[in-house]
C-alpha cells in the first residue's frame, strides 16, 4: 500500500483483505478457526478477506490474529496542537468549522480548471 494515492478505495479494501488472508495463513489458521475464535461466521471472515468488512468485525479479526497493535500504525492518535488547545481554552473540538460560500465557490471553479 505504498502508492495509495492512485488506487481507489475499493482496490485498497481488496488489498487489505489480501493482507488479512496472508496474516491468517501465516498463523496456519483456517477461516473457520478465525471465525470461531472471533465470534463471527465463516462468511464474515471470507468477506473480510475479499475487502468487504465492517470496522467492528475488522477489529475483532485483527484481535484474533494478534494484529490489533498495528492499528496505531494504520491511524495514529491525532494530537491537538498547543496553540489550538489554547484557542479552545481546554475544550476538545467536536466539529469542523463550516466553509464560507466564497471558499466553496472558489473550490468549484478550481475543480473546473478555470
Amino acid at each position: 500500500m505504498t502508492q495509495h494515492n492512485s488506487k481507489t478505495a475499493h482496490a485498497l479494501a481488496i488489498e487489505l483483505g489480501q493482507r488479512l488472508q496472508r496474516a491468517r495463513l501465516n498463523l496456519n489458521l483456517t477461516q473457520l478457526e478465525v471465525a470461531q475464535h472471533t465470534g463471527v461466521s465463516r462468511k464474515v471472515v471470507m468477506n473480510a478477506e475479499a475487502g468487504q468488512v465492517t470496522l467492528e468485525n475488522l477489529i475483532a479479526i485483527l484481535m484474533t490474529l494478534d494484529l490489533v497493535d498495528h492499528l496505531d500504525l494504520f491511524l495514529p492518535e491525532q494530537l491537538i496542537s498547543p496553540i489550538q488547545l489554547w484557542k479552545l481554552r481546554g475544550k476538545i473540538r467536536q466539529r469542523a468549522s463550516r466553509k464560507s460560500k466564497e471558499t466553496l465557490q472558489r473550490k468549484r471553479v478550481e475543480d473546473l480548471g478555470w
